[in-house]
């Protein structure tokens, strides 16, 4: 098999001509014969003006680059799209395929032996491991690292959980304009992703498990010097990899590895959209991904990380308390240990040599959990035939079996009107409904699912209620919601057949979700309900999308990218 620049010749008919036409090219630059015969390690650069979360990745690159060229390859820097979530419209889940796209086929089109990937911001790691489950060239995943924490009058704060809290504090009147501007400047004091367990967090730990980073990758934080000590050794391995030729995606995207970042996504009160990403990455192998495995794995695994927002702490916090490695070595048994790594041991021996830190209590054990069941479980019902999840760990206790009123809202901007009207028929007890905010009727199933408690109820002291859509939220936030309804109401989802007034029951421990509406009413209204259709965009990505993109228990990929099944 061809290496180095010999590979992946463009196609001229002659390729001697290929090689030379491409040496002259690339010669422009500086490069010495000996630097081109090396084997060749790329470099995604997702470094952009526009993402914050990536401020720390050219100091990345030069790290990588460093390890790279310490272990006798030669490095190839190359740009894909970058997607920060609150840049991305309509939001970044609509981007996540494509960059996905690009990243495939940069590394397709170009010669490399290894790529390191560098990502952080919650769609593009998953879009990252996507491409390189597709491409299945031995890959080195590097997370941007979390940010550091802030503080505000005495209080530690973390984006964007303590972003939502104190917001909805302002929407309270609790707040007042010019403290939340001042709180809006010490919400992220340094580049890097949410400091809290949202999406990011929950990614590059999954990440971590999966066995395509490095050990500790995970936790550190962006602006820390081990991050880019990390990068190095990162960089180190690939051009290792790049020699070798393995291991590839292939080995290490395994039936247990997947069970084990389940556990993981569990016990650290990870973020719902994680489920929607791992089973996204699942499907671009043979093996795919089972919900029912997510909620039998819910039901044994604790929550053992005191992480907002289902606990107290920050991801330096967990870093400082000995990272994933810890975690592993607490999980004991219900993780598989045989599962190889990038870095050359299995799960197990990285759990084996986890750093023990006295008298930290972020990580906890088995024996005292934060919570006794994990944090997320799949709901079924006549509301939701394909599943529903629900973030357990982060929801209102006396919420989690609750039958109340429905109160509709048809669009996210139906919503915005009338959440605050004084006139809404609404009070604690009810149920806010969300539809058409799926995959397909947003479009690109946007965060949606954290409605806003209604002005006039914040203000009587109102901090949780019951809201259901078929929508995602952050994992950020918090709260007993009720996400990615399937199939969703745009494609004529049952969510779709809700009226105001109509009586949901909601009971957790039995897994259900249900619109208690007889079935010959319901009939009747599908009846009369001319199926939805959103309309068909006349060109480009979004056109694509539309005709494209698979329901929320598939992952929300393209249905033209997902593998065949063993």
């Amino acid at each position: 098999m061809s290496k180095g620049l010999r590979k992946g010749l463009t196609n001229y008919g002659d390729a001697g001509f290929a090689l030379f036409l491409r040496k002259a090219f690339i010669k422009a630059m500086g490069y010495s014969d000996d630097a081109l015969e090396r084997p060749i390690v790329g470099i995604t650069n997702t470094y952009s003006d526009y993402n914050p979360c990536h401020g720390n990745v050219p100091a990345i690159i030069e790290a990588v680059k460093r390890g790279v060229m310490l272990a006798g390859a030669m490095p190839m820097v190359f740009p894909t799209i970058s997607i920060h979530e609150s840049f991305a419209h309509p939001t970044s889940m609509f981007l996540r395929n494509l960059m996905a796209m690009d990243t495939e086929e940069m590394i397709r089109a170009q010669p490399m032996d290894a790529i390191v990937v560098i990502g952080g911001c919650d769609k593009t790691l998953p879009a990252q491991i996507m491409a390189a489950a597709s491409v299945n060239l031995p890959t080195v995943v590097i997370p941007v690292g979390p940010m550091v924490v802030g503080h505000h009058k005495g209080e530690v704060l973390g984006a964007c959980t303590d972003c939502r809290r104190l917001w909805s504090a302002h929407r309270a009147g609790e707040i007042d304009p010019e403290e939340i501007e001042i709180v809006n400047e010490r919400l992220a004091p340094s580049v890097g992703t949410c400091m809290v367990m949202g999406t990011a967090s929950t990614m590059a730990c999954v990440t971590e498990v999966l066995g395509l980073s490095l050990p500790m990758s995970a936790t550190i934080p962006a602006p820390h010097a081990e991050r880019f000590r990390l990068a190095e050794a990162s960089g180190k391995r690939a051009a290792e990899m790049a020699v070798s030729g393995g291991p590839r995606p292939s080995e290490l995207l395994t039936p247990a590895a997947f069970r084990n970042a389940t556990v993981v996504m569990q016990a650290i009160g990870g973020s719902t959209n994680g489920i929607i990403h791992l089973t996204a990455i699942a499907n671009r192998t043979p093996h795919g991904y089972d919900l029912d495995m997510l909620d039998e794995i819910g039901r044994i695994a604790p929550v053992l990380i005191d992480l907002k927002p289902s606990g107290a702490h920050y991801m330096e916090h967990f870093h400082h308390a000995g990272g994933v490695p810890k975690l592993l070595a607490e999980l004991g048994d219900l993780i598989d240990g045989s599962a190889p790594t990038i870095a050359g041991k299995t799960l197990g021996e990285i759990a084996a040599e986890a750093e023990i830190v006295p008298g930290q209590d972020v990580i906890r054990p088995r024996s005292n959990p934060i919570k006794a069941e994990g944090s997320m479980a799949v709901l079924y019902g006549n509301l939701a035939p394909g599943g529903a999840i629900i973030k357990r760990s982060a929801a209102t206790p006396r919420l989690l079996q609750h039958t109340g009123r429905a109160v509709v809202f048809t669009s996210v901007e139906d919503m915005a009107l009338r959440i605050d009207d004084p006139d809404l028929d609404v009070t604690a007890e009810d149920v806010l409904v969300l539809l058409n905010t799926g995959p397909k009727g947003a479009p690109g199933m946007p965060e949606a699912g954290y409605l806003p408690i209604p002005k006039k109820l914040g203000r009587q002291g109102v901090k949780d209620m019951v809201r259901i859509s078929d929508a995602r939220m952050s994992g950020t936030a918090f709260g007993t919601i009720v996400l990615h309804i399937t199939p969703e109401s745009a494609v004529g989802g049952p969510l779709g057949l809700v009226r105001n007034g109509d009586q949901i029951k909601l009971d957790v421990d039995a897994r259900s979700i249900s619109l208690l509406v007889g079935e010959s009413e319901l009939d009747g209204r599908r009846a009369a309900q001319s199926k939805v259709h959103p309309n068909l965009p006349e060109r480009g990505y979004a056109r694509l999308f539309q005709q494209t993109v698979t329901q929320a228990d598939e992952g929300c990929d393209f249905d033209f990218m997902i593998a065949k099944k063993t």
